[in-house]
């Protein structure tokens, strides 16, 4: 399998294309780094007690929950409660919010960027083939089919796997050259139990569960590109889902079937940010459901590349 996949990483990077994507990816973290230090320096207003919005925060967040809340609203709610009143209760301020750190912690805009950049690779790793006519002269080689598709998706994931590096690479060295490092502590609860966040460790974890969207999408744009042999279809249709996929899911969360979609639960860092809208689902069961979509999304891949009679 060795010998496939080097193939298919050096046609993907003999590409002009995809230098190009490489160079966006960079050129779009960094103007976004640069928006936000001069936003932050636009809205330099009086600045105020930590500790009076701290407490404004929690009384708001008890008024409502006196309200008819669902479930998981309510849940998050008192979390937020609990790690607040600790917050005062222990004198430690929230990370500034115009530190380097703010923007280490949470480095999920990166994710963003990657899809749209991976979801390109992966409609046209395929569908490039029979648009360029190259198609019979891969299956000439004495590689099986599925050798060849195992190859190709390989390649799509080892390419969204180093834009997402890069990206994190460059967040993390703008954030040292634009933003001064603040005081602070993020903090969490687990269980019953109110603990500090280690800035990287949870930079790092946001930007792998942020690597669940880049997956899914580009795996979906994979197959879309395997089975029409378009390119534009499978980015459209990938880009669809991945700009509407949340408000279908939103739209549809009062209902059973919300829990079954995959766009409930393509956004796994919901899961950190107390933005889950969906009664009854948790991190594994959303595991669960990716897991069992991207298995049906790669057996239609397989199926119909191995399976097509191929005349053009």
């Amino acid at each position: 399998m060795l010998n496939p996949i080097q193939n298919e990483w050096m046609k993907l990077w003999a590409k002009k294309g995809t230098w190009v994507m490489t160079i966006l990816l960079i050129i779009s973290v960094i103007g976004l780094m640069g928006l936000t230090k001069w936003i932050n320096n636009q809205d330099r207003t009086e600045a105020t007690d930590w500790k009076s919005n701290a407490q404004e925060q929690i009384n708001y967040t008890k008024e409502a929950l006196e309200l008819d809340l669902p479930e998981v609203e309510r849940k998050q709610n008192e979390e937020t409660v609990k790690v607040l009143e600790y917050r005062l209760a222990n004198n430690i301020p929230p990370l500034a919010v115009d530190g380097r750190e703010s923007l280490i912690i949470n480095p999920v805009g990166v994710g963003s960027f990657v899809v749209l950049l991976t979801v390109i690779a992966a409609a046209g790793i395929v569908a490039s083939e029979f648009s360029q006519g190259t198609i019979k002269m891969l299956l000439t080689r004495p590689v099986s089919r599925w050798k060849i598709m195992t190859s190709k998706y390989i390649t799509v994931l080892f390419f969204g796997i180093l834009l997402m590096c890069i990206g994190f690479a460059v967040t993390v060295i703008s954030a040292y050259i634009l933003f001064p490092s603040g005081a602070g502590q993020e903090l969490k609860l687990v269980g019953n139990a109110i603990v500090p966040v280690s800035v990287w460790g949870h930079g790092l974890y946001m930007l792998i569960l942020s690597f669940a969207n880049v997956l899914i999408t580009a795996t979906f744009a994979f197959m879309i590109g395997s089975v029409f042999r378009s390119n534009g279809m499978a980015i459209g249709l990938s880009l669809f889902i991945f700009f509407t996929g949340n408000t279908i899911a939103l739209l549809l969360s009062q209902y059973e079937v919300a829990k079954y979609l995959v766009f409930t639960h393509m956004n796994l860092t919901m899961y950190e940010t107390n933005s889950v809208f969906v009664d009854g689902i948790t991190m594994p069961f959303s595991l669960v459901v990716l897991a069992v979509y991207i298995v049906i999304f790669l057996v239609i891949s397989y199926t119909v590349f191995t399976k097509r009679d191929i005349t053009a």
